[in-house]
């Protein structure tokens, strides 16, 4: 089972020359094969005339992560693997990176070729923000009036993710918990906060737990 994986916020573009040759890497955040596949089209519309669209991607489908990658022309093992094996080893999932290259007349050989596509894979990640999702829950806590500037505190003080409220006969606040969080609000709550609330598990979730700016 996945118990926690980086991913990144948004996406991006990047680029670096080796010996003439352009490499531009588009690091995207994807959820399916559908969607990889959609956004390959989409990069080899846009660089049409380039020579090569290597590329790699890592999702989580069920229980299990799937990943591919391809060399797209280049010779085998220079371009796709050395991707993948940078996504790999950064735990990073949900995530496609097409790298196009412009071949710019200088032959690099085998070794270029694995670097200059590792290095604009690298750039790209360095340049993104990289969120940590780890296993947890979406929790809805039903709560009295009396007590929602309690609660509120709590989970402003545990910086705990709210992502919904909805004022009612109760005080519903809808929030993504960690299995660390769960156990704080069900231990360290008063008692006689936690005898008139209502916790129920939604459903289980990958929750986002840090952003590396």
């Amino acid at each position: 089972m996945i118990q926690s994986f980086k991913t990144i916020k948004h996406n991006n573009c990047e680029e670096i020359e080796e010996k003439k040759s352009k490499f531009i890497a588009n690091l995207m955040y994807v959820e399916s094969e559908e969607e990889v596949q959609n956004r390959i089209k989409e990069i080899k519309k846009k660089y049409y005339d380039a020579r090569h669209n290597c590329f790699a991607y890592r999702i989580i489908e069920g229980e299990n992560i799937i990943q591919r990658s391809s060399d797209d022309g280049e010779p085998s093992g220079t371009a796709g693997a050395p991707i993948l094996n940078i996504l790999e080893k950064n735990n990073m999932v949900n995530i496609l990176v097409v790298v196009t290259r412009y071949f710019g007349g200088i032959l690099l050989g085998t070794g270029g070729l694995v670097k200059a596509y590792s290095e604009a894979t690298l750039k790209s990640i360095e340049n993104n923000q990289i969120v940590e999702r780890e296993n947890g829950y979406e929790v809805r806590i039903s709560s009295p009036y009396a007590y929602i500037k309690k609660i509120e505190y709590f989970l402003k003080t545990n910086n705990i993710k709210i992502l919904n409220k909805e004022f009612l006969d109760n005080v519903n606040i809808l929030v993504e918990l960690s299995n660390e969080d769960y156990k704080k609000i069900t231990q360290e709550l008063p008692k006689n906060v936690m005898q008139n609330l209502e916790i129920n598990i939604e459903k289980k979730r990958f929750i986002s737990k840090k952003v590396r700016e």
